[in-house]
């Protein structure tokens, strides 16, 4: 059901700061830091390929959110409701459409579908901040 591991969404206080030390202290790359309808967000690349670290200033808690790509998110929604989880609104980001869930034990996972693969394109190398 789940493609691959593509992102960790992480929430942040400052934004701007943890773009600072995962480019200059650990040595990510910046792939974009977007300020749009009152929150910044920021995706660093860390390795070669994914999971990529986005970074966000929206999103609440102190647990990362580990988001996967599947080819059907509506199947993979209702194959997962039919196996008890409770899925949660469904939400956007660049890439497409996402519902997150919590778990019992309070880790979150995400799962998305690829809509807009011009997304990364379009994104690359934006720098609102």
């Amino acid at each position: 059901m789940f493609n691959s591991l593509d992102f960790l969404y992480m929430p942040s206080a400052d934004v701007a700061a943890e773009v600072r030390h995962f480019t200059e202290v650990l040595g990510a790359e910046l792939e974009f830091a977007i300020e749009a309808f009152g929150t910044r967000v920021a995706m660093v690349r860390l390795a070669g390929g994914p999971p990529h670290v986005l970074l966000a200033g929206h999103l609440e808690g102190e647990r990362p959110i580990l988001v996967y790509r599947v080819d059907d998110l509506d199947g993979a929604v209702a194959d997962l409701e039919q196996r008890g989880w409770d899925p949660g609104p469904e939400l956007g980001m660049p890439y497409g459409p996402i519902r997150s869930f919590a778990n019992p034990g309070g880790h979150r996972i995400a799962i998305y579908e690829l809509t807009r693969p011009e997304a990364e394109e379009r994104l690359r190398g934006r720098r609102d901040f």
